[in-house]
């Protein structure tokens, strides 16, 4: 049998292959997160080699770092001291609290760096110069009631990245290390097993669709699907129902494998890297969280 089509002709060279590539990957794609504490010195987190919790000069730096590599985008998580945690949130109006200072800190010094806040009081960063809140917890309505006061105190043009389809993960536990934030008891109440209740079950699908049509009506400008990896499908299903940007979070623990599987040298770190990206941007994505940002944007500029 003649074939008449061979795939394979558009596959022959590098130059072939780059000219029907459907996907790319560059440093504007990726979102940076990062850990920052009170402390004067930058801590390593041993769960997630190469990540570290910042001091406020040690952010500064590594926030110059990723500019120069091309991420234009980084998301601040706080680790909080014990005694600063209330039920009622107050450390979150400080406005000498920790993140108040670190993105009037960036602001300064970086000022073309867009900046995240994963916060569920969505004001005080934006008065600070946050550029996109991002409500975590995932409660119903929440999108909605940020977007009212943040609209209703002048903040128009800050954006809201909502986590979308957040699930109820064992993908979580390195970024619990980092921020000290396992659940705990309180008050005499048992230590919470989970957040089950509304977090999303990782047996369901379509209640991602659900939640993407609440978020979008709400006024979210991003949606989210937290983890990433092992979520693509619901990426791919949140691509095909909405026409606003999709954000992927590639988390902690996805992180983790990728890192201790490289130390033990059972993987190529670098190409597992960039295939899980890309893989991220062909499933639908837009934009990437990623511990990995900076060695990403590294790699993709050395070619």
């Amino acid at each position: 049998m003649e074939l008449t089509y061979r795939p394979r002709r558009l596959r022959r060279t590098p130059a072939l292959r780059a000219l029907v590539r459907e996907h790319h990957l560059a440093p504007t794609d990726f979102i940076y997160p990062l850990f920052v504490h009170e402390g004067a010195a930058n801590e390593p987190i041993g769960s997630m080699p190469g990540s570290r919790r910042w001091s406020l000069e040690g952010l500064e730096g590594e926030v110059g770092r990723a500019w120069d590599l091309g991420i234009r985008c980084v998301v601040l998580f706080p680790k909080v001291a014990d005694g600063l945690k209330t039920e009622d949130g107050a450390e979150c109006f400080n406005e000498h609290g920790l993140i108040p200072r670190a993105i009037r800190r960036l602001k300064e010094v970086h000022p073309g760096m867009a900046i995240m806040t994963d916060c569920r009081q969505a004001v005080a960063p934006a008065r600070d110069g946050a550029d996109l809140i991002g409500p975590s917890d995932m409660m119903d309505g929440r999108v909605g009631a940020i977007r009212e006061a943040l609209d209703e105190e002048g903040f128009e043009h800050v954006g809201i990245i909502s986590y979308t389809a957040k699930y109820a993960s064992a993908y979580y536990g390195p970024f619990r290390e980092a921020l000290d934030s396992a659940p705990r008891a309180t008050a005499g109440k048992p230590i919470p097993k989970n957040k089950s209740t509304y977090q999303m079950d990782p047996a369901n699908g379509r209640e991602s669709l659900t939640e993407a049509l609440l978020d979008e009506q709400e006024g979210a400008d991003i949606l989210m699907v937290k983890p990433g990896l092992a979520y693509l499908d619901i990426i791919h299903r949140l691509r095909a129902e909405t026409e606003l940007p999709i954000a992927a979070y590639n988390v902690s623990g996805e992180y983790a494998m990728v890192k201790a599987a490289a130390e033990r040298g059972w993987i190529d770190e670098r190409a597992i890297v960039l295939e899980t990206l890309m893989c991220f941007r062909r499933a639908g994505a837009d934009l990437i969280l990623t511990y990995h940002a900076c060695d990403a944007a590294a790699w993709l500029k050395a070619g």
